[in-house]
């Protein structure tokens, strides 16, 4: 009943265009409501400080010539603190020096128009790219993934960024590879999520795409180099040490993660047995794009796989993260749909709701706080989830035929390839 219904919403131009007008009218009604309530009240005031605050101030220390600071934990904690109004929470910071230097012209206009102008639009170019990948089925990948986005929103994170990316990639890999190259090189400012995507240009040996997106990363790390010195690569170094220090003492809100380390850390098992479990998961994740490139699947379908398992890699995976996935779901679509039970597809689209809602729900609901405490005992479901969901996908895609003896045809510019 729930596959059907969602497919019907995608059935009529009619209904397609009403729905994603409601959707929208919705996105931008809770992006308001955080600009004017950012506006209001600031960075501080003895609230914990959102992502995107840290993303702020950040931005501050590039012109104030202190960036090496939001590496060093010790000295990050106090700016924080004194931001907040006092708050104890403290967010650590490990980007690479590339997002530092996207955000900074965000830290010359108040904090509220800084929000105002980031997730605007970083939203508005990750809506045309899904927009264009998914085609017909743009409502229903909303719809699907709009627990998602709404965290993101909330956070302020830059999930948006990187999701649109990604989709890129993909939209231009096979017509445009210098392109699909660009993209996936300036996601230097999360690497970890671009390794699947770099193992996949590998093996089909799409040497432009590799070049392009070294090159990318290369130039961009002269840039930097050349612009906060040399020191900034040995404290982020040093910043991604103490990060992983945090992970392992659970310091960071596990149930808020989509990880097998999260999941398999917060039911009991050991820092070191959890981080075996992620190492077993990367590599199955790996393998599944293996497969789809050496069994020649349709390019479509490989780059669909592609996108879902990039979350499965890294063990520092969090909800708004997530979004990636739904560049993959748009991907996979219609052949989920030609090949898939209404049942599997139910559980489909029901289970990303979960998986992106469950732990900013929690943090809601119990108001919980980010201070220096373990999180062990609040169970994280993200991981789980994720690995039943893509194990669900692909065997249903390498292991079944189309139920209607043919594939629904795809929508939009990846229909052809």
């Amino acid at each position: 009943m729930l596959a059907t219904t969602l497919e019907t919403i995608q059935s009529t131009d009619s209904k397609r265009a009403n729905y994603t007008r409601g959707i929208l009218v919705m996105l931008v009604a809770a992006l308001l409501f955080k600009v004017v309530w950012f506006s209001q009240l600031g960075l501080g005031h003895g609230r914990e400080l959102v992502d995107f605050a840290a993303f702020y101030i950040t931005a501050k220390l590039v012109w104030l010539g202190d960036l090496d600071q939001a590496y060093q934990f010790a000295k990050l904690a106090i700016i924080e603190k004194q931001a907040s109004g006092g708050h104890d929470g403290f967010m650590p910071w490990t980007y690479p020096p590339q997002f530092n230097l996207l955000l900074a012209p965000f830290a010359l206009v108040p904090f509220g128009m800084a929000y105002l102008l980031f997730m605007a639009s970083t939203l508005a170019l990750y809506l045309a790219v899904l927009r264009r990948i998914a085609g017909n089925r743009f409502v229903l990948v909303l719809i699907v993934f709009f627990p998602t986005i709404g965290v993101t929103l909330a956070c302020g994170q830059n999930s948006f960024l990187t999701a649109a990316l990604i989709g890129l990639v993909c939209l231009y890999f096979e017509e445009r590879p210098m392109l699909a190259g660009v993209a996936l090189g300036l996601m230097i400012i999360k690497p970890h999520f671009a390794v699947a995507f770099a193992l996949y240009a590998i093996l089909r040996r799409s040497w432009i795409v590799v070049m392009t997106a070294g090159a990318v990363v290369l130039i961009s790390s002269a840039i930097c180099t050349v612009l906060f010195g040399m020191q900034i690569w040995a404290v982020m170094l040093q910043s991604v040490h103490d990060s992983s220090v945090f992970l392992r003492e659970a310091y960071y809100p596990l149930y808020r993660m989509v990880s097998t380390y999260a999941a398999l850390r917060t039911t009991g098992f050991s820092a070191s047995a959890a981080f075996i479990g992620q190492g077993i998961v990367a590599v199955l994740a790996l393998g599944v794009v293996l497969v789809a490139v050496y069994r020649k699947m349709p390019v479509r379908e490989s780059l669909g796989l592609t996108a879902i398992v990039s979350v499965c890699i890294s063990p520092y995976a969090y909800d708004y993260d997530f979004l990636i996935f739904s560049v993959g779901m748009a991907l996979l679509l219609p052949a989920l749909q030609a090949k898939a039970r209404e049942w599997e597809r139910a559980i489909i689209y029901a289970a990303p709701i979960p998986i992106g809602a469950f732990g900013y729900m929690h943090t809601v609901h119990n108001n919980t706080p980010r201070t220096d405490v373990h999180w062990v005992d609040v169970l994280s479901i993200g991981g789980f989830g994720i690995a039943a969901l893509i194990t669900l996908i692909v065997a249903i895609l390498l292991l079944r035929e189309s139920s209607s003896g043919s594939p629904v045809p795809a929508q939009g510019p990846l229909a052809r390839i």
